[in-house]
């Protein structure tokens, strides 16, 4: 996990920065893709994403090293074909991971927070899940383990092919010409995050956009069919955390209120959207259509909560951040403690953003005990002799996080956890 840490430092911050230069070119050029709150939210969701990993909170349930002890026929030569082949194996695997997530409902709640932003840009890119906690995807390997690729071969590839995706979500490049044929492009990335009728659940491939063409999955973007961004139910919402986990209560709603047994236990396993015919007219959930205009969400918030919005992220990240650089200073039980501290902020200010009326108190308690965090005896002693700056950056952050709260008030909105 060290060593994943360290390249994420070198990661975060390219990812960033590309992010900016797109929001400048979209403010220069009038074709401005970004909203604030939208942003905020999806860099936040990728704060969460990596914490997941970097903490180890995910359980393999079947692993690579597994697979290649036990169904490896033959080893391949270490040459550059043979890394070729690894590669493909790998966009092959998410190929049917990926359409596993779209088809099935249980699968859908660990990846609808990818799909759940209305608008459509780099930031998007960085939605990633927080909600899939079983390590199971090593099955979609097997192609790899029976040809015999050692597992540092997928432990180098597998990250490079994760970045490859970030590119191709921005709506800033049209069509690619001959690169279309063999290569997902932004083009055809657009149609996977639509909800038109025409591109639902279409070009699920990661980098070679040939499986899609193989397996009948492909769409090409229609000139006179613009995409529209978002999910079908739309989460309404800016809380990564959230996002993750209400496909799943949904689930278990439908499952406790259905009188039908069966519908019960096979739910969860059903495709995608299911729900059991009694519990869907009883209690209907309101579905976009496309047909019409659709309003997306947007809460008012004021100048100041903006900048207070902008400030909670900035100081949060820099907390990732230094945990990050710091990790090997860390027992597991600190950093696991000092990750939910971090994954508590996000859920707090993200939720005050929303204007749900508990979020004000809670963000108030999060602060405090923010603050108690730092200063409690075993903890100030450990983070003043190993990570000073750390240590004076969060009674800062959290001190003034208290002060600003004060002067936003009380902020009493509308929604509630089982709203949308």
């Amino acid at each position: 996990m060290e060593i994943y840490a360290k390249v994420l430092l070198w990661v975060v911050p390219l990812f960033l920065i590309m992010v900016v230069i797109e929001i400048a070119y979209g403010h220069f050029t009038g074709k401005q893709t970004h909203t604030l709150m939208d942003t905020l939210s999806s860099l936040s969701s990728g704060m969460t994403n990596i914490l997941k990993n970097v903490l180890g909170l995910v359980v393999v349930i079947v692993s690579y090293p597994f697979l290649l002890e036990n169904l490896s026929l033959t080893t391949l030569k270490s040459t550059l074909s043979f890394y070729i082949v690894a590669f493909i194996c790998i966009d092959f695997a998410s190929y049917w991971s990926h359409r596993l997530n779209h088809k099935i409902n249980i699968f859908w709640n660990q990846h609808v927070i990818h799909h759940s932003s209305e608008e459509f840009n780099l930031a998007c890119a960085l939605r990633q899940s927080f909600s899939d906690l079983l390590g199971y995807t090593a099955l979609f390997l097997i192609p790899a383990a029976i040809l015999g690729v050692p597992e540092k071969v997928i432990t180098i590839l597998a990250p490079l092919h994760l970045f490859g995706q970030f590119w191709y979500h921005t709506q800033h490049i049209g069509k690619l010409g001959i690169l279309e044929y063999f290569l997902v492009t932004p083009s055809q990335h657009r149609v996977h995050h639509a909800i038109n009728p025409i591109y639902i659940d279409k070009n699920l491939a990661a980098i070679f956009c040939v499986w899609d063409r193989w397996f009948g999955t492909f769409q090409e973007e229609l000139e006179e069919e613009p995409p529209i961004y978002g999910v079908l139910k739309p989460v309404n919402t800016w809380n990564p955390l959230i996002i993750n986990y209400q496909h799943l209560w949904r689930m278990i709603q439908d499952a406790w209120y259905t009188k039908s047994w069966k519908d019960k236990l096979t739910l969860w396993w059903m495709p995608t959207g299911y729900r059991p015919a009694d519990v869907a007219e009883k209690f209907s959930r309101k579905e976009i259509n496309t047909q019409i205009p659709i309003k997306k969400y947007n809460p008012e918030i004021s100048f100041i909560q903006k900048g207070w919005a902008i400030f909670q992220w900035l100081c949060i990240t820099l907390l990732l951040l230094f945990l990050l650089s710091n990790f090997e200073s860390f027992s597991a039980f600190q950093a696991l403690i000092f990750g939910g501290l971090i994954l508590i902020s996000i859920f707090g200010f993200t939720s005050l953003m929303d204007g749900y009326q508990w979020s004000y108190n809670f963000e108030l308690g999060r602060n405090f005990i923010g603050l108690i965090f730092f200063v409690i005896p075993i903890q100030s002693k450990f983070y003043i002799s190993n990570l000073p700056t750390l240590f004076y950056f969060g009674l800062i952050y959290f001190s003034l996080s208290i002060i600003g709260l004060q002067m936003l008030g009380q902020n009493k909105g509308t929604n509630s956890l089982n709203g949308g």
